[in-house]
């Protein structure tokens, strides 16, 4: 009996979940008759549309909406969860480590394959700040982004019932590193949220509220334009917002933020969002690597000079054949990643059939970023928009982009629901450490709260 062709995709985010779903929709035949396999391999059972992350922070979207389930759009497709810890392409095999391994204590299993599509994403990029890995917040996952908003609230309830002054300023002072997307928006729809709740606190005004946002360079959201940058560091400092660029974090040794303009600011919040690297799994293959850590890919997304091997979006330097400028890649963004998994399935699906790849050729459409509720900025093909415009067209087009008509319905059913209705303000900490209350009732004898 003939072996199926064996189609292994590393990662389950933009480009793994979407090239998945268009070889199972492609290969609908092949993949009923089993003459082909897809299998993925992700640490989580879902894909994290990222844009949504600051809406879930802010309590406007429903984090189980803001994820797709690998297993409910990929029926066809074999899901493994675990981590793929590294690749021997030359004897087309992947070494994965699963719960089930971890707990049966067999070490990890190998996976073979014939075609190999390697799309791991990033991961947060750090720097040797003293006290960054012991006080840094991240804003890259559903956690994480659950996880702020339960802080933030937290702050409020600590400042509200403190009678030290240090402590209630350093509760009250929220620290952002990175003015890209993922800062700019997180703090926007945090600040949002905040200056709201605080209504409920007797003793807390919006006034009380510190919030700082650190960039590196002299602009933030470079990639609305530098006019559009411009205007959203005017919309942000008006609502009080300390916008500081040129300026670097330090340290944060013992909660306290030190800045490189001579700046130091206690408190109890930072959040950092400074960039992203590849996947550390790419370091661990036998496939080839840039400068920077990401695949050498031809413009057909195939790894350059290896065969039956495939990458695309964060992972993958991909040219821009749109560029003026030669030797130009295409920007690590969803935007890419999305419209690269198409022609990546496209050409993967075309090698199997011996038929001719096209290259991947995008002209970078413009960018849209929201400021807070009804607030935004966006460049898109060369139109300038500003406030509520933006705000509308920032989600309508990732309405658009969040995979499966469910999630449509279900994040555009909420967005009409918090329209009608008060904000949800609830912190909900505890779901962090489940248990800690059994634990706390079983050494006691007795409920936490009895008298």
């Amino acid at each position: 009996m003939k072996e199926p062709a064996r189609i292994l995709v590393v990662g389950g985010g933009y480009v793994g979940m979407y090239t998945a779903l268009r070889l199972q929709r492609k290969l609908k035949k092949e993949l009923g008759q089993g003459d082909v396999q897809v299998i993925v391999v992700d640490p989580e059972p879902y894909m994290t549309y990222q844009p949504f992350l600051p809406e879930a922070a802010a309590g406007s979207i429903s984090p189980r909406h803001v994820v797709v389930p690998l297993r409910r759009v990929l029926p066809k497709c074999q899901v493994v969860i675990g981590e793929a810890t590294a690749i021997n392409h030359g004897k087309r095999t992947a070494t994965v480590r699963t719960l089930a391994t971890e707990e049966e204590g067999t070490g990890s299993i190998e996976i073979r394959y014939d075609e190999l599509v390697m799309a791991p994403g990033s991961v947060s990029r750090t720097l040797p700040v003293p006290g960054l890995v012991d006080h840094g917040i991240g804003f890259k996952t559903v956690e994480e982004a659950i996880g702020l908003r339960n802080h933030v609230l937290e702050q409020l309830d600590i400042a509200s019932s403190t009678r030290d002054p240090d402590v209630r300023d350093a509760a009250l002072t929220f620290v952002f590193v990175g003015g890209g997307y993922a800062g700019v928006e997180a703090l926007a729809e945090l600040e949002d949220m905040a200056r709201y709740a605080v209504r409920y606190y007797h003793n807390i005004s919006p006034e009380d509220l510190k919030w700082i946002l650190v960039e590196a360079t002299g602009r933030i959201l470079p990639e609305v334009g530098e006019e559009m940058g411009r205007y959203a560091v005017r919309e942000l400092r008006g609502r009080n917002i300390d916008v500081r660029l040129d300026t670097r974090l330090d340290s944060c040794v013992d909660r306290i933020a030190a800045l490189s303009d001579g700046s130091r600011f206690p408190t109890r919040t930072l959040v950092w969002t400074a960039g992203v690297k590849p996947h550390p799994i790419l370091a661990s293959t036998d496939l080839p690597v840039n400068e920077h850590g990401r695949l050498k890919c031809t413009a057909a997304l195939h790894v350059d000079g290896v065969e039956h091997a495939w990458a695309a979006g964060d992972a993958a330097a991909v040219p821009d054949l749109t560029a003026e400028k030669p030797g130009t890649y295409c920007a690590p963004n969803a935007q890419h990643a999305l419209r690269q998994s198409k022609v990546l399935a496209e050409n993967l699906i075309a090698s199997l059939h011996s038929r001719p790849l096209k290259d991947y050729e995008h002209k970078y459409a413009g960018s849209v970023a929201s400021l807070g509720l009804h607030k935004g900025v966006a460049h898109v093909y060369g139109r300038k928009l500003r406030g509520y415009p933006a705000w509308f067209m920032h989600r309508a087009y990732h309405l658009s982009r969040v995979p499966t008509f469910n999630r449509k319905a279900r994040v555009l059913a909420e967005w009409t629901l918090s329209g009608l209705f008060k904000r949800e303000i609830v912190s909900l900490g505890s779901l962090e450490n489940p248990r800690a209350e059994f634990k706390l009732a079983a050494d006691t004898g007795r409920h936490p709260e009895a008298s």
